[in-house]
């Protein structure tokens, strides 16, 4: 069709081609036509200034071609600055859901909101607490589980003698007056037969004291002689009594002057230190005995922090298999002087203890507050330069920025930030930081 316009006509739209590049509004320009009346002959033009009203030269058909073709680049030019350009991020489609007329884009969460599914939650081992109360300082106690005082014995020989048999060893069960050696003593055969013979004086004096009453009733005998055989009866009584509580303090020997050794509790045989055909000295422990279902927890501690810990506090433990809470039952300050330290004693608050002799370690809070507020250690994160937890509500997991005070064992006190009643992430909140942290890097641009 450009072949059958005039050279002077083509030139003119070549220079209308080069105006249009610079930006649309120039595209609305019009070129140099000849002198004739062309919206005389587009009807839709009719009306306006230079329209059919006015009177001109007749104009050639191919000048409405080019006019047509003019107008059609120029609409072309104004959809092009009125699309969507896609800029240098790939944000075309962000610019196109705000574009009035065009579906909405899905809502999306608050920032710093995270939203997880209760698969991914329990996948990822995320578990969701409430705040606890109480706060303070805390020291850390090292000491050892030994046996309570009333679960141990340390059995010695009341009397001096040869060592006949043996009959526990060490880690032997034993019971409560279970025999643990014999021993056969000369010393324990004289106690023996002391007993033997004041019981023999109290029962002649008996005697005498009712041949003595029969004979007052008949009045050969005056009352005063009754009264004294009545009195020597009474001494004669009690000197066999205390022969046989001296016999009995001493084993009970029989006649032959052998001694059973038994343990007064029951328990585990720990250490056996005599040996058949071997003499043991009164006073001598023959052998050691603990119940270990009644051991405690000792701690040495120094005697200004005995005097603040009180019975019922709780003591996190930390032991040869692993952690656990224990209740104080008694501190003493001063109590070893020799060491200048206190002695603190816990029983478990639930289960079994270590072995006896067991190392161990404690921390114990105080100076505690019950109107404070506190998290787990694990539940603080590092968010923004601050610190934060992450509360858990309807939406999804927030990062809460909270004023964290001094640290008590596995437990932090919060001073600012939470009111009490949130639930937050107690443990692995660091997934949800690094998950936080993700989502700020991939629009941080």
């Amino acid at each position: 069709m450009l072949n059958l316009i005039p050279r002077s006509l083509r030139a003119a739209g070549r220079r209308v081609a080069v105006v249009q590049r610079p930006a649309p509004a120039v595209a609305t320009a019009t070129p140099t036509l000849p002198s004739c009346n062309v919206a005389a002959r587009l009807p839709g033009l009719r009306g306006v200034p230079g329209g059919p009203h006015r009177a001109s030269p007749p104009c050639p058909w191919w000048a409405a071609g080019l006019l047509g073709t003019l107008l059609a680049g120029c609409t072309g030019s104004a959809e092009d600055a009125a699309g969507v350009h896609e800029d240098d991020h790939g944000h075309a489609a962000e610019t196109a859901a705000a574009t009035p007329g065009r579906p909405a884009a899905a809502a999306t969460p608050d920032d710093g909101v995270l939203v997880l599914t209760a698969e991914q939650i329990r996948a990822s081992g995320i578990e969701v607490v409430a705040v606890g109360r109480g706060g303070g300082g805390s020291t850390r106690l090292s000491g050892r589980v030994e046996p309570s005082v009333g679960a141990r014995a340390s059995v010695a020989s009341s009397v001096t003698g040869r060592v006949e048999r043996v009959l526990v060893a060490p880690g032997m069960a034993v019971k409560q007056h279970q025999t643990l050696a014999v021993v056969v003593s000369g010393e324990a055969a004289v106690f023996r037969a002391n007993a033997l013979a004041a019981a023999a004086e109290a029962e002649a004096a008996r005697l005498a004291h009712a041949r003595n009453r029969a004979l007052v009733d008949q009045g050969v005998v005056a009352r005063q002689d009754l009264e004294a055989s009545n009195a020597r009866a009474v001494a004669a009584q009690a000197q066999a009594s205390a022969a046989q509580a001296l016999a009995s303090a001493n084993g009970a020997p029989d006649a032959s002057g052998r001694v059973r050794i038994t343990s007064p509790v029951a328990g585990i045989v720990g250490n056996v230190q005599v040996t058949p055909g071997g003499v043991v000295a009164a006073g001598s422990v023959v052998a050691d005995v603990a119940d270990p279902a009644m051991n405690e927890l000792v701690f040495t501690a120094p005697p200004a922090l005995a005097a603040q810990v009180r019975p019922g506090m709780t003591l996190d433990v930390s032991g040869p298999a692993g952690s656990f809470a224990a209740s104080v039952t008694g501190a003493a300050a001063d109590v070893r002087p020799q060491g200048g330290v206190a002695v603190i004693r816990a029983l478990p608050v639930q289960g079994p203890l270590p072995p006896a002799g067991s190392p161990v370690s404690a921390v114990v809070i105080t100076d505690g507050q019950d109107d404070t507020l506190s998290v787990p250690a694990d539940a603080v994160q590092r968010v923004d330069g601050g610190s934060a937890v992450f509360v858990a509500g309807d939406a999804g997991f927030r990062a809460q920025p909270v004023l964290t005070g001094r640290r008590a064992g596995d437990r932090i006190e919060i001073l600012g930030g939470l009111s009490g009643s949130e639930r937050i992430v107690g443990t692995n909140a660091f997934l949800l930081k690094a998950e936080l942290a993700k989502g700020e890097a991939g629009h941080g641009h």
